[in-house]
């Protein structure tokens, strides 16, 4: 997989509703990753979603997320842009370059779901994600 670019939006509590609306509205495939399948069944939020992702026929892409309670959430404030794939040098070279002179809030490392993710704000105020996938085999 190439590098990809896009929106990823957080929601207080109705990502999967909102990604199943988007999903009427733009077509493609869906898929949906809960907190339960990632940690602590029993939890309040294990029903909600951890990551969505929406992909069309036309190449469109859109992720979301749940905002995990205690986390804030403000509506206006609440799309970064996610970079993600599986060019591990690239990836790593557009995360130091983005964090730079910015404000890391995850650092850039393997993940419970095995690859290595991180977020930052830039220097510009910019929210990213950046997702490095492990190459399919």
């Amino acid at each position: 997989m190439t590098s990809r670019l896009n929106p990823y939006i957080s929601f207080r509590d109705n990502a999967r509703e909102a990604m199943e609306f988007y999903k009427d509205v733009f077509g493609g495939t869906l898929t949906l990753s809960t907190f339960g399948e990632f940690g602590d069944k029993d939890s309040p939020q294990a029903d909600k979603i951890m990551h969505g992702m929406l992909v069309t026929d036309k190449d469109f892409a859109l992720m979301a997320a749940d905002t995990p309670a205690g986390m804030s959430h403000n509506p206006g404030d609440n799309v970064a842009v996610s970079l993600s794939g599986d060019d591990a040098d690239d990836l790593r070279g557009y995360w130091a370059k983005l964090s730079e002179g910015g404000t890391v809030s995850v650092p850039l490392e393997k993940q419970m779901w095995g690859d290595e993710f991180g977020a930052c704000v830039d220097k510009f105020g910019i929210s990213w994600m950046v997702n490095i996938g492990q190459p399919q085999g």
